[in-house]
């Protein structure tokens, strides 16, 4: 088959690939407006989740690779959400830090982002419902939690919806040849995980902490021998020169990014929990909390201890579990903890994720 006739054959199923779009949209539309009449929120977490799944399933069939068609899925339901209502998502910034970009690898490019200065103002976009989504660090595989992050939800109403586990790449960038570098500019949790390859390649340059990776960029692009460590997107933003790729002391390097909002989806049968707990002040008290998860056979994949910072040696517990809320079993043993304990919140259940690559 001549070249012409591959292409007019190309040409039929694009017009066949936008009718469907459009056909596929208009049936979104529907779902939207029954949405809007029943109170449910816009974006459904458990929704996008089942067909990524059915996604895994169909793409068996080739030749385009599963990630690839989960971007171009992303994309359209990005356009459907957009449509359906203009979504505002509020992220710690600025523009092209990490946060930023597992936004828009959870959200897509239709819809509207807000930089914040600060996680406290994540939670204050989406509370006073000037944000519909906010998207917050919570932990990275090599320097552990975000501790502000975890505190922040003892007193907010906000609920967990969404989690993104996002492959971290950091690259030097600089105007200068690595020589003649004298400083460089990043966050402290990015020096943290760079620190080796720094120690062995740049180990008399001074290391100045900024409040982000872009803060550290657009320090470089003006200053004599200076450069930043942060990502592609930062380095493209500002015209830095990308000195050493993939400086990261290990291969896997993922940051785990929270989606909090309003209400709490429903279940998809690969679900987690999040849960902040405080126990009673006596003998065993950690033991009684605990027992249950085991008695109801849950599986408890993390749990983190933080000041309560309103009594001396008070703790919170924060704990991660897999299943949903209203699983049965769960439920039981929710019940059960609840009277062992003085305070327990659960701060969202939600489709757990895998990792998606930079």
């Amino acid at each position: 088959m001549d070249l012409k006739l591959l292409r007019k054959k190309i040409d039929e199923l694009d017009r066949k690939i936008i009718d469907l779009l459009n056909a596929r949209t208009g049936l979104v539309l529907e779902i939207g407006k029954k949405k809007s009449e029943s109170g449910q929120e816009v974006y459904a977490p458990e929704r996008e989740s089942q067909i990524y799944q059915k996604i895994d399933v169909l793409a068996g069939k080739g030749p385009l690779p599963n990630d690839a068609l989960k971007s171009i899925y992303r994309e359209i339901m990005s356009a459907s959400l957009a449509l359906e209502k203009p979504l505002t998502i509020a992220y710690l910034g600025p523009e092209a830090t990490f946060t930023h970009l597992a936004s828009i690898s959870k959200f897509g490019s239709s819809v509207r982002y807000v930089p914040t200065a600060s996680i406290n103002e994540v939670f204050q976009e989406v509370e006073q419902k000037r944000a519909d989504y906010g998207v917050i660090p919570v932990e990275n595989s090599i320097e552990g939690a975000v501790s502000h992050s975890l505190d922040m939800f003892v007193d907010s109403d906000s609920k967990i919806c969404s989690e993104i586990l996002y492959e971290i790449s950091h690259n030097l960038m600089s105007h200068f040849e690595m020589p003649q570098i004298r400083r460089v500019y990043s966050n402290p949790q990015v020096f943290g995980q760079c620190r080796h390859w720094l120690e062995a390649h740049l180990p008399r340059v001074e290391l100045i902490d900024t409040a982000s990776t872009t803060a550290a960029a657009q320090r470089a692009e003006k200053e004599e021998n200076a450069a930043a460590i942060g990502s592609k997107l930062a380095a493209t933003l500002y015209n830095l020169p990308i000195r050493a790729a993939d400086i990261q002391d290990y291969a896997q390097n993922v940051t785990r990014f929270l989606v909090i909002g309003r209400q709490i989806p429903a279940r998809t049968g690969k679900d987690k929990t999040s849960l902040v707990i405080s126990v009673k002040d006596k003998v065993g008290a950690l033991y009684d909390m605990l027992y249950p998860i085991k008695k109801y056979k849950v599986n408890m994949t993390k749990i983190e201890s933080r000041p309560s910072k309103r009594k001396a040696w008070d703790y919170y517990f924060y704990i991660d579990f897999e299943g949903h809320v209203n699983d049965p079993g769960v439920r039981k043993m929710l019940d059960e903890i609840e009277g062992k304990v003085k305070f327990l919140k659960v701060l969202g259940s939600y489709p757990a994720s895998r990792a998606k690559e930079t």
